[in-house]
């Protein structure tokens, strides 16, 4: 097996991510709002580079190609290319979504049973990478992590060219992350964040289906993501708030407002994201009880962090209210 392709996804991203940003002019920029936590323009552009360098380390693994990963991933990438620079509306590209989900489920053949359940995740997890997109350092950290856990768990069960596969995105990812740590230089746009998005679950479910790992296993890898996207949805939704609005009440964005900062804020999440990849890891190896009990302590501890989270939030604007 070519052991190449991760290298060359993350030299491909790092020096095309470079080219891209050398001039700010007729980039596609990410220009700051009331809802931003950056203060001057960032070109989107990093997205590009990113599937650009995933492309060029596939090239090696092109035999072993599944036709509904690479497909509705390039669809994704254009559609959100698109919306990028001229924007659609969200009916439009969750309409795109739903279709590229459809056809990882005829691919995968998965049963009729658990069809609308994976239906559901493909397009959530589509949807919650590029929600966490919001601060530095974030959404490629979590993707070197997440993927890289892939591919150590496609290593266990032997199937290196499936491993490999993972391994590029993660290598791309850190191939972005050189120039989007704080201080970024660089934004992934929808144009790298939803296709990650795309792959982490469809990934997942190929991993499920091939009887590399079961169900909850990639679930409890991106489960820093997945959790704090799917509480702030919740407590969105609660509040009676317009969901499709742009906002600044996720975990991670309340952590930086709170004074932790971009780098602070994305180091606690990778070791976050290196805990949960680790214990994931480690629970393939135990009965269908202990994987339950890690499950449910995970539960304890991202309930246990969001409680601590929102009352330091409630502090923080009792006390800002009060100064002014």
């Amino acid at each position: 097996m070519n052991h190449y392709p991760p290298v060359i996804s993350a030299l491909v991203t790092l020096l095309l991510t470079l080219i891209l940003t050398l001039s700010k002019h007729g980039t596609i920029q990410d220009i700051p709002n009331e809802r931003s936590l950056h203060d001057t323009p960032v070109p989107r552009t990093g997205g590009i580079a990113l599937m650009a360098g995933i492309l060029a380390g596939w090239v090696l693994l092109f035999k072993f190609w599944q036709w509904w990963i690479v497909l509705p991933m390039l669809g994704l990438f254009v559609l959100s290319l698109v919306d990028d620079v001229r924007g659609l509306p969200p009916k439009t590209r969750l309409i795109g979504h739903f279709i590229a989900a459809a056809m990882v489920l005829i691919g995968a053949g998965i049963s009729w049973i658990w069809m609308v359940p994976v239906l559901l995740y493909i397009v959530w997890m589509t949807n919650l990478y590029n929600f966490m997109d919001g601060s530095d350092g974030m959404a490629g950290g979590m993707a070197l992590f997440g993927f890289s856990f892939y591919g150590v768990g496609g290593l266990m069960a032997g199937n290196e060219a499936f491993a490999m596969m993972n391994f590029s995105v993660g290598a791309a990812s850190l191939g972005f992350l050189y120039h989007n740590f704080h201080p970024a230089r660089v934004f992934l746009g929808d144009a790298g964040s939803i296709p990650l998005g795309f792959l982490a679950s469809a990934f997942g479910v190929w991993g499920w289906q091939s009887g590399y790992w079961p169900a909850w296993f990639p679930v409890l890898v991106f489960s820093p993501f997945a959790m704090d996207a799917t509480l702030t949805l919740f407590k969105r939704a609660r509040n009676k708030e317009k969901l499709s609005e742009a906002h600044r009440s996720h975990y991670y964005q309340r952590l930086v407002q709170l004074g932790w900062g971009h780098r602070n804020t994305a180091i606690a999440e990778y070791f976050l994201m290196i805990a949960a990849g680790v214990s994931a890891l480690f629970a393939l190896s135990l009965d269908a009880k202990g994987q339950g009990n890690l499950l449910a302590w995970w539960g304890v501890i991202y309930l246990g962090l969001s409680m601590w989270i929102d009352r330091r939030w409630r502090k923080y604007q009792e006390e800002d209210n009060n100064a002014a």
